[in-house]
């Protein structure tokens, strides 16, 4: 994975070459060399390159990996407060914890704007079939994180216990 660091030293390569650029823009605007505007457009293009790579140097592009944590599919997404995510069954009540803290987390960005109290939830479910032609959604479990807090967010977990072991003794 390419870190800040290295986003910062081709963002000083790029600056260098954006700056050789427009020196021969303006060269070539001085002596009216046919292509020109050419050579503008491909500077504006190193300018906007170059900021994009200072950008992206100044803000840590980490993933954080669960331990434990299993397969997930995201099914509901607002955008802003509320998520929902489907596991696969049948899941140990370990293996859900560590699944819902990793949707937290993959699923935190300062981009989401919140309800008034600032809370993103995730909803586990999965889909269980009781007798033939007749399924149920059940939601096993929901983790509720801060959208002011940061990356390190205070997570907490609620398992339902009781769709657990209703999972566990129904087919999937």
């Amino acid at each position: 994975m390419i870190s800040t660091a290295d986003f910062f030293k081709y963002c000083q390569w790029s600056g260098i070459a954006t700056l050789a650029l427009a020196v021969l823009t303006i060269l070539a605007l001085v002596l009216k060399w046919g292509f020109k505007f050419r050579l503008v457009g491909a500077t504006g293009f190193m300018g906007v390159l170059t900021a994009g790579l200072f950008a992206l140097s100044l803000v840590p592009i980490v993933h954080t990996s669960v331990p434990g944590a299993l397969h997930y599919s995201l099914i509901y997404d607002n955008g802003s407060d509320r998520a929902t995510i489907a596991v696969k069954t049948p899941i140990s009540e370990a293996g859900l914890d560590a699944t819902l803290r990793q949707a937290a987390g993959d699923l935190y960005s300062y981009g989401r704007s919140g309800a008034i109290d600032r809370q993103l939830k995730v909803r586990a479910r999965t889909v269980v079939h009781p007798r033939p032609g007749v399924s149920e959604p059940l939601v096993l479990g929901e983790v509720t994180r801060s959208l002011g807090g940061g990356e390190d967010g205070q997570l907490d977990v609620r398992i339902d216990r009781a769709n657990l072991t209703k999972v566990a003794s129904t087919k999937t």
